[in-house]
């Protein structure tokens, strides 16, 4: 079976392979596995800062460029729903019509506005 280094790797840290490459039959305990595998707070640290450099942090202006592109895609997204939701809103209406509590109220309001009881 052919397999690339991170496969190898993988089954390594799993007990599946020893150290050549060759299948082990027996099973490893994975609580005693999983406390040799811990680090310290100090080391892992270490090891975020030292990842943490090694990231490609983008420009201010790469920043703000996508932050308004973004900004411009949910504001149009959200206008295109608004759209959809108040046309749908619309048909179902007119293929449903019935006195709904809102028009009721309009009604009242109107009414007691015109002096009506």
């Amino acid at each position: 079976m052919a397999m690339n280094r991170e496969q190898k790797r993988a089954m390594q840290r799993a007990g599946q392979l020893d150290a050549e490459g060759s299948p082990v039959r027996e099973r490893r305990d994975p609580a005693q596995r999983a406390r040799s595998e811990r680090v310290g707070a100090r080391q892992f640290l270490a090891e975020v800062r030292s990842e943490m450099r090694k990231v490609a942090w983008p420009t201010r202006e790469e920043t703000i460029r996508l932050s308004i592109i973004v900004f411009i895609a949910v504001v149009a997204l959200g206008a295109l729903i608004f759209v959809l939701d108040l046309g749908a809103g619309q048909i179902s209406h007119y293929l449903f019509p019935s006195k709904s509590i809102t028009s009721t109220t309009t009604e009242l309001v109107l009414a007691a506005f015109r002096g009506a009881p």
